[in-house]
């Protein structure tokens, strides 16, 4: 567990530094790969090398034949796995190859370069099958699901959407395209397992320990439970460090299964650490989207129809359904709003979570269609968006609990100076161009507990099971029990990151610190009822006190809870190179109280940048011809690096809204990411006169629109 000591540092809503800074950078924190029990080896899977079939034979010989190899596992002969709600973690358990890069083996060894050796050893032979990856609108195995991601309907219609944009005066009709993404956090995924057999007498009495790397260890230990037929209480899942996630560690991957698996073949401790190659197929990706949006408008900007239909992938193993047309539901008034998705299930790896999945692209071709129809109209962006802000969510009725986007796009436009630079501008070769998108985000909470102990020594422990991916959630959770105890931060010690620990919710939909934060405050507030009706010293053990906020946290709220946001950004562009280059962002954020301004201002900043990789450089080809994804490690797959980065600015206007969570807080993890690639589209469009509407905006599109055209 961690117990890293605390450091003074001032109260909740002021900058306080990473509790677990120190161990991070002089090498004390462990990651999941780094624990070393005696004895452990080493596993490293085998991928499928067809697109679509089956496994007819696998021919171990020449991989079992080198020194150091312990065994090699495959569908013949690995061990049986109980049920499992997802269906890609069920590997090795028969020879079907749903996509390439599906796992078909996987070779143990003494040491990491002799299982990597033996697992290229291994030869697979395959029945090959035709296979499907090209996604497209009019694909004839397209269907509407009941559901998308996060649970909302796939359709949603209120009026006549159609009959509204064919009688607007002023419409745009408009089609964009988000290319598949991928997480890629700066730690792979990877896990150490370790499984103690019972005794002779009771040989299933096992205990497995796993150190993995997760967004949450108590879903992890669940699954794992059934999968390997083992009681919860005989397995113990740490998920102490994290290097990084974006949702991709959201729920189990095949790696730990696999460690576990070898684990107990083998009867040694066995670490399995994907090569960065493998995350493309194994562990979810951004799917593509495919949009249309029409809005519709009376000349003076008021909006009459919108309309955002989405066609995305998914896998033939489990269904994903990126639910991009969601936000439209939030964002503006219209008396007709058409929103729906379509899926094509192909021969590809399941997609899954990737940062603010669904408002993300959603987003961008939303906010990009609303720079169209400003262009259209002759309306300032930020004062068309202000026109059509709506008094209550438009999709369900009910009110906002808090909703500042019009402040946000007011003071981004006078720190931006909006108005002075909206005459593009050239420099020589450069075109010089800004532009402006919005940003939302809902407020999720999910159901933890927490427990806080008063010690005699006058310290206090605070545990719950959260998860830190690098985010800062020890310190904020430290600040929220020191603020809720009255007492210094250094006072305080926090425990997460481990299954034995009171259960918290998986770290995901930006709901960590609202979810843990809340069993955390009501345990602490509890302590100090507790001890102010106490008399005389605290037994040597101290007292405890447990919270648990499953019934808050289920209660249905009337409001609608969303976090809002605006970009502003500018751009050059290059008619020589074709080159687009971000100058300035700028992003002003209302989202509740800031609990931490310093842990908050780099996540803000962290999505701006993501999403600035987004629209200049990150993207993936599914090949048709072999099935996979092209650029599938960081030399190929272009993340923005330091020279691409420009200062980027981070502001948010205080919000006081009472109907969140005890620390009227909401998320910040995800929404920095929300509309930056939009307003550095919109930018690029300012500058040039030319649109594109397909990310990202490499330089061979560029050199492509302006060739289109006279420049400006």
């Amino acid at each position: 567990m961690d117990s890293s000591p605390a450091a003074p540092a001032p109260a909740l809503g002021s900058p306080a530094t990473r509790l677990e800074g120190r161990e991070k950078v002089t090498g004390r924190a462990l990651y999941a790969a780094e624990y070393a029990p005696p004895g452990r080896v080493y596993g490293w899977p085998v991928p499928a090398t067809v697109a679509g079939g089956r496994v007819t034979a696998v021919d171990t010989a020449d991989a079992l034949a080198q020194p150091g190899v312990l065994a090699v596992l495959t569908p013949y002969d690995a061990p049986r796995l109980g049920p499992a709600d997802d269906p890609t973690l069920r590997v090795l358990q028969d020879p079907d190859v749903p996509h390439r890069g599906w796992y078909v083996a996987l070779a143990v060894a003494e040491t990491l370069e002799a299982a990597r050796a033996a697992a290229a050893a291994v030869r697979v032979a395959y029945d090959t099958e035709p296979h499907d990856v090209v996604l497209h609108t009019a694909h004839p195995a397209a269907y509407t699901p009941e559901q998308v991601n996060g649970g909302y309907p796939a359709h949603r219609e209120q009026g006549d959407a159609a009959a509204a944009f064919a009688a607007a005066p002023v419409r745009v009709d408009c089609a964009y395209t988000v290319p598949p993404l991928h997480n890629h956090p700066m730690e792979p995924h990877a896990a150490t397992a370790q499984w103690e057999a019972g005794t002779d007498a009771d040989a299933d009495a096992g205990t497995l320990t796993v150190y993995d790397s997760s967004q949450g260890s108590g879903l992890v230990r669940s699954t794992l439970a059934s999968l390997f037929a083992l009681p919860e209480d005989r397995v113990t899942v740490v998920s102490e460090h994290i290097g990084g996630a974006f949702g991709c560690k959201g729920t189990p991957r095949p790696h730990v299964v696999l460690a576990v698996m070898a684990a107990r073949h083998t009867g040694r401790p066995v670490t399995v650490a994907l090569p960065r190659r493998h995350l493309a197929a194994v562990v979810g990706h951004r799917a593509p989207t495919l949009h249309r949006v029409r809005l519709g408008a009376r000349t003076d900007g008021t909006l009459t129809a919108v309309a955002h239909e989405v066609t995305t992938h998914t896998s033939r193993v489990r269904e994903f359904v990126e639910q991009a047309a969601v936000p439209a539901r939030v964002m503006y008034a219209a008396p007709a709003l058409l929103t729906t998705h379509r899926v094509v299930p192909l021969d590809v790896p399941t997609p899954s979570w990737m940062r603010a999945p669904g408002e993300c692209p959603g987003m961008y071709a939303l906010e990009s269609a609303m720079d169209e129809l400003a262009d259209a109209l002759g309306i300032d962006p930020v004062e068309l968006r202000v026109r059509n802000e709506p008094h209550a969510e438009p999709d369900s009725g009910h009110p906002f609990s808090s909703r500042h986007l019009v402040e946000c796009l007011r003071e981004g436009a006078a720190r931006f100076d909006w108005a002075a630079r909206r005459t593009p501008g050239r420099d020589g070769p450069l075109l010089i161009g800004t532009g402006v998108a919005a940003a939302t985000y809902p407020v999720y909470i999910a159901p933890s507990s927490a427990r806080a102990h008063a010690l005699p020594d006058g310290t206090y422990l605070v545990q719950t099971n959260a998860t830190d991916l690098g985010t800062g959630a020890r310190t904020v959770l430290a600040q929220i029990a020191a603020d809720a105890l009255r007492v210094p931060l250094d006072r305080v010690t926090v425990e997460i990151g481990h299954s034995a620990l009171p259960q918290g919710s998986v770290a995901g939909g930006s709901a960590g610190t609202a979810s843990w934060g809340w069993a955390v405050h009501d345990a602490c507030t509890s302590l100090l009822d507790l001890l102010a009706r106490r008399t005389g010293p605290l037994p040597e053990a101290g007292v405890s006190v447990p919270a648990d906020t499953t019934a808050s946290a289920k209660q249905k709220s009337p409001y609608a809870r969303h976090a809002f946001g605006a970009h502003f950004a500018e751009v050059q562009a290059d008619t020589v190179t074709g080159e687009v280059r971000v100058r300035r962002l700028l992003g002003v954020f209302a989202a509740g109280r800031i609990l931490n301004p310093l842990t908050a201002r780099s996540q803000l900043v962290g999505g701006m940048i993501m999403g600035l990789g987004m629209a200049l450089t990150e993207h993936s080809t599914v090949d048709p011809a072999f099935g996979d994804f092209t650029e599938n490690d960081l030399a190929s797959y272009h993340i923005p690096a330091h020279a691409d980065v420009p200062d980027i600015e981070v502001h948010w206007v205080d919000e006081h809204d009472k109907h969140l969570n005890p620390m009227g807080s909401k998320g910040i993890g995800e929404i920095g990411i929300v509309g930056t690639a939009a307003a550095i589209g919109n930018a690029f469009h300012h500058a040039s006169g030319h649109r594109i509407r397909e990310l990202p905006l490499t330089p061979d599109r560029v050199l492509a629109a302006l060739a289109e055209g006279t420049l400006r």
